[in-house]
């Protein structure tokens, strides 16, 4: 780890383990700590202008993990990517939360009418949607792929939540777009859909990290016959799994995190989403299993992780979704490219570490 990345990281880490997003203003957004996130400047950590600084792409998304382990109820990995494909597209960026609107399926088209484009669709299960500033998109239109910035304010929110109580906002489209506002999808970059699922895959890691060290921790303290319950067999069988998930799943989503700008970022991100959602069922189970019932206790700690885990497995496509995706980059270099592709994979791989 370079210097910068973990003086970096650090600060970051001790910020987001002091935030209180539970002190929230009228309209339930907690402005004092997303104040703090903009003090630091983490809103466009993302940019190309931080790269300049000596950040990578990689380093300064290791901040979503970081984001997974504490929890945080707020949109700072969409704001992330959000504000960096703006900044790529041309567009202005700020330090108001952002939201990311990609689904797994169509349902939003950008239709030319004479001298504008007129959006229209639906807009569903958006992260934060009635707090966001903005909400950007990722639309198809007959001449190409386009990046469109929305106003949250305009929009009539359907509010709703995910099974962490996070929004999870839905809303009906219908308006008018200037080519000012929709310029072309960034050259080179994942999709909409594929950041979402990274940072997806990076806060899953950070949230199983937090949820096996909460059972590690409890395993350590809780007494039974006379003896703490970690130095059973079958509970340390249980940890050793959760342990080999974590590992498993870290590893591919930071592969994929160091892949951005790569040409098969496509193949790893579809890795790295697949497995971290099998990993974390897994570890949310263990950690329950671990706890017992003092686990499943809307007071405990632990059901903050895992109720995201959950929830998060789902979003920006899940482990199926992805799964299909990756048997459909594979067959289509055929039997032959396989293999090829593989190790491309692993020398690529040796390369950047």
């Amino acid at each position: 780890m370079s210097e910068l990345k973990d003086i970096f990281l650090s600060t970051c880490d001790r910020l987001l383990g002091e935030l209180n997003t539970t002190d929230a203003d009228d309209h339930g957004w907690p402005r004092a700590a997303w104040q703090r996130l903009v003090e630091l400047g983490l809103p466009a950590a993302l940019t190309p202008q931080h790269g300049d600084d000596g950040l990578s792409v990689a380093d300064a998304l290791a901040v979503s993990e970081l984001c997974g382990y504490h929890t945080l109820a707020l949109p700072l990995p969409e704001t992330l990517v959000a504000n960096r494909l703006l900044a790529l597209a041309g567009l202005p960026i700020g330090d108001q939360p952002l939201t990311l609107a990609a689904t797994a399926g169509e349902t939003v088209r950008l239709d030319r009418e004479q001298d504008h484009w007129r959006l229209h669709g639906e807009l569903s299960a958006v992260p934060w949607g009635r707090h966001a500033d903005a909400v950007v998109l990722q639309v198809e239109s007959d001449q190409g792929s386009r990046l469109v910035r929305i106003a949250g304010a305009g929009l009539a929110w359907r509010a709703a939540t995910n099974l962490a109580d996070d929004p999870r906002d839905d809303a009906s489209v219908d308006l008018r777009v200037e080519d000012s506002q929709c310029p072309p999808f960034p050259a080179g970059s994942p999709s909409l859909l594929e950041w979402g699922a990274l940072i997806r895959a990076l806060q899953m890691s950070g949230a199983m990290r937090k949820t096996l060290k909460l059972a590690v921790d409890y395993a350590n303290e809780r007494v039974q016959f006379g003896r703490p319950i970690a130095r059973f067999q079958a509970i340390q069988h249980q940890l050793a799994v959760a342990a080999g998930q974590l590992a498993a799943a870290t590893a591919a989503a930071e592969d994929a995190a160091r892949r951005t700008d790569g040409r098969d970022h496509g193949f790893s991100i579809a890795v790295a989403k697949a497995r971290v959602g099998e990993a974390a069922g897994l570890v949310a189970a263990i950690g329950h299993q671990v706890h017992g019932a003092m686990g499943y206790t809307r007071e405990h700690t632990l059901h903050h992780g895992t109720r995201r885990l959950w929830s998060w497995r789902d979003e920006y496509g899940n482990e199926s979704f992805w799964q299909t995706r990756l048997g459909t980059l594979a067959a289509s270099g055929g039997g032959d490219g396989l293999w090829a592709t593989l190790t491309a994979l692993q020398d690529s791989s040796e390369e950047q570490q």
